[in-house]
């Protein structure tokens, strides 16, 4: 830790610096940073998932510097710095942990959160069920959240058991309006049941996410991570034997992703 202090004063210079002297850094607004600092949390999330320590150590420092340039653009107009920021978070993080720094009891992290709640609501003056949720979320982040201030009056399923056959109830009512509706052709406007009903099983199943501690972003990003190598190393197993994936039967497709799934395994 002796070392912390200086390198955190050394990379504010490095920020000043930056934006005194480099003709993009000088340009630059909170709007202009942002969309790079969604970019870079996005990048540590991913390194997170894929366990690659060395990458997760990298990218967190990208991160860190999104943070002290948000802050100098507010020091800029004289709205607060990287100080203010610290003492602000490290005085909320105080007051929404009672049972660390308090006589609050909470033996689970479910406690833990349900007190968060109550504290934002009764000590922050925040009003309304749904505050402070931001609706330029990832839809599937937004699902969360929505759903996870709902469970905090307890307006939800009373175990995963009733998520799940809400998800079920959910897609079979999917499969009912497609059968009325039947499939659109491509680049035409969807049947608007249809539209509604799939909505439902997208939320239905951020629910039964939630309910198991899955980070349903996380999960899907993953998911379509494996899908994509699977087909390219299907597609590499086909040029390898003389042949265009592309060009085959869906029947010969399957066949070689099949196999790169058992490769994978």
């Amino acid at each position: 830790m002796a070392g912390l202090p200086e390198a955190l004063v050394e990379l504010q210079e490095l920020t000043r610096r930056l934006r005194r002297d480099c003709p993009w850094d000088r340009e630059q607004t909170a709007r202009t940073i942002v969309p790079h600092t969604i970019e870079e949390a996005y990048e540590v999330a991913d390194a997170a998932v894929a366990r690659d320590d060395a990458k997760l150590l990298d990218e967190l420092g990208d991160l860190l510097f999104q943070v002290y340039f948000l802050a100098l653009l507010l020091e800029e107009r004289g709205q607060g710095d990287l100080e203010q920021a610290a003492r602000l978070v490290h005085e909320k993080l105080v007051r929404r942990h009672p049972h660390v720094f308090g006589g609050i009891e909470a033996e689970t992290p479910g406690r833990v959160r349900s007190n968060w709640e109550a504290i934002k609501r009764d000590q922050e003056g925040r009003s309304g069920i749904f505050h402070d949720v931001p609706e330029n979320l990832p839809s599937l982040l937004y699902a969360r959240k929505v759903q996870r201030r709902a469970a905090a009056i307890d307006f939800e399923y009373p175990d995963v058991h009733g998520a799940l056959a809400d998800l079920d109830d959910e897609v079979l009512e999917l499969k009912e309006a497609i059968d009325v509706a039947r499939e659109p052709a491509p680049e035409t406007e969807p049947d608007a049941h249809v539209f509604e009903e799939l909505g439902d099983v997208l939320f239905a199943a951020v629910n039964v996410a939630r309910r198991i501690n899955v980070d349903p972003e996380l999960a899907l990003r993953s998911m379509s991570q494996r899908f994509r190598e699977r087909v390219e190393r299907a597609e590499e197993r086909a040029s390898a034997a003389g042949e265009t994936f592309a060009d085959l039967s869906l029947e010969a497709k399957d066949a070689y992703f099949d196999e790169a799934k058992e490769e994978f395994r």
